[in-house]
């Protein structure tokens, strides 16, 4: 009898871009909606709003960027330090590095004699990605791109802000509060919910966790504009 193939999903491949994109959407929205409940919360006109709002995307989606691109660089300098060392090592002491990854297997449940075969394998076909992936945990799906984690968080990021602004500019200045946080609460929630099942988890659990949060920030905004704007 022929075998039935049977199709597997993993996720993990989706790691990078999904964990920028999601965070600079995620910002992109709260801190945007966040400034324009603030202001609007003060007293503040349209023309305020429009220019605080699109003042806060450039910006923001400037420094999701600059912030992606510098944190992932720094990651990825680290893989290339240790792949360098782990070549040299390679080099310098071979038989080492062997025991090293036959301990490696042993410790993972395989006999002393499978291990030493798996390694003397694994090291003839390609001895530093083989230790690349069991000893570092560098896999090729799970390293550090900088540009793309930088692009995609910043277009996310500006994808985000411009839902909160467009409401904004969509409804009169008295009812601009009440309207962005209900407009961007739902999108959260809606992000969260996209986000866990890309990721493989649980939707209403990813949906909470992004709207209490971002209620929270859109309530102190509120609170800290309400009270600026007020004499004392």
């Amino acid at each position: 009898m022929p075998r039935t193939v049977h199709p597997e999903r993993h996720f993990t491949h989706r790691v990078g871009w999904l964990r920028a994109s999601v965070l600079g959407a995620n910002d992109g929205i709260v801190s945007t909606a966040a400034l324009v409940v603030g202001v609007a919360a003060a007293g503040t006109e349209r023309h305020g709003l429009l220019v605080t709002g699109l003042a806060g995307l450039v910006a923001g989606a400037m420094s999701m960027a600059a912030g992606e691109y510098i944190s992932v660089s720094s990651q990825a300098d680290t893989e290339q330090a240790d792949l360098a060392r782990e070549r040299r090592e390679l080099i310098d002491d071979p038989a080492h590095e062997l025991g090293e990854l036959t301990a490696i297997y042993r410790a993972r449940g395989l006999d002393d004699t499978l291990a030493r075969q798996v390694a003397e394998q694994l090291t003839a076909h390609n001895a530093l990605e083989a230790h690349a992936r069991d000893e570092l945990g560098i896999t090729e799906a799970l390293s550090a791109r900088p540009v793309q984690a930088a692009l995609a968080s910043a277009a996310t990021f500006a994808v985000g802000a411009a839902l909160p602004l467009l409401l904004a500019l969509m409804v009169p200045p008295t009812a601009v509060v009440m309207t962005v946080s209900a407009g961007s609460l739902l999108a959260l929630a809606g992000l969260g919910a996209l986000a866990a099942g890309a990721g493989g988890a649980g939707r209403l659990r990813g949906a909470a966790r992004v709207v209490v949060w971002s209620a929270l920030a859109l309530l102190l905004t509120a609170g800290v504009g309400r009270l600026v704007g007020e004499p004392v």
